[in-house]
């Protein structure tokens, strides 16, 4: 089977800052910061691909990375990607989404969904609209994983779509911030 050019886009670049765990790709495709949603993935996640492959997707974080952008672009929407393997780094992105004015927030905690009172307590406290995700379904792994305490942070969770959760999350999002799209029927048409 042919993967179709909506499914994953392959190719770009994409640059790190390995000093901060900073993701630069999709700034600047919007002018006002308000278009921006930062979309922060946890731990090991910068190795899909190579970890797990039989339920996950072989796609890299590059990959990802592309699909949240070209998706986010869709609805006038900036995509400010990042990913740390480290708790308090992504508690900062958190509080720099809420400085920096962002309009919302996908996170993939990957193992710290599942541990982290602080992550749930960031996404509180700066009162941003956010999406809970992960990539595969946590309710089929071990019982350990079927609480995440950033769900009850997100007004929505998403899990068990591979890779494609991303695209859904981004347009929940914006669903929920009404954003308008220039490709407004084309993607009525998808739905």
């Amino acid at each position: 089977m042919e993967p179709s050019a909506e499914r994953l886009p392959l190719g770009g670049f994409v640059t790190y800052n390995a000093a901060h765990c900073r993701h630069t790709a999709g700034m600047g495709m919007a002018d006002d910061p308000h278009n921006t949603i930062f979309v922060l993935n946890g731990p090991n996640l910068n190795l899909p691909g190579t970890r797990e492959s039989e339920t996950r997707d072989r796609a890299t974080l590059a990959d990802v990375e592309r699909l949240c952008i070209e998706t986010a672009a869709k609805f006038g929407l900036a995509a400010d990607c990042r990913q740390s393997d480290h708790e308090g780094v992504l508690v900062d992105f958190i509080h720099e989404a809420r400085s920096s004015r962002a309009t919302g927030i996908i996170l993939n905690a990957g193992a710290y969904s599942h541990t982290s009172i602080a992550l749930h307590d960031a996404l509180v406290e700066v009162k941003i609209p956010a999406v809970e995700l992960h990539i595969s379904n946590i309710r089929s792994h071990q019982g350990f994983r079927h609480h995440a305490f950033t769900a009850k942070a997100a007004f929505a969770s998403i899990c068990g779509f591979g890779l494609d959760g991303y695209r859904l999350a981004i347009t929940g999002l914006a669903a929920k911030l009404s954003a308008t799209s220039p490709m407004k029927t084309g993607l009525a048409a998808q739905a």
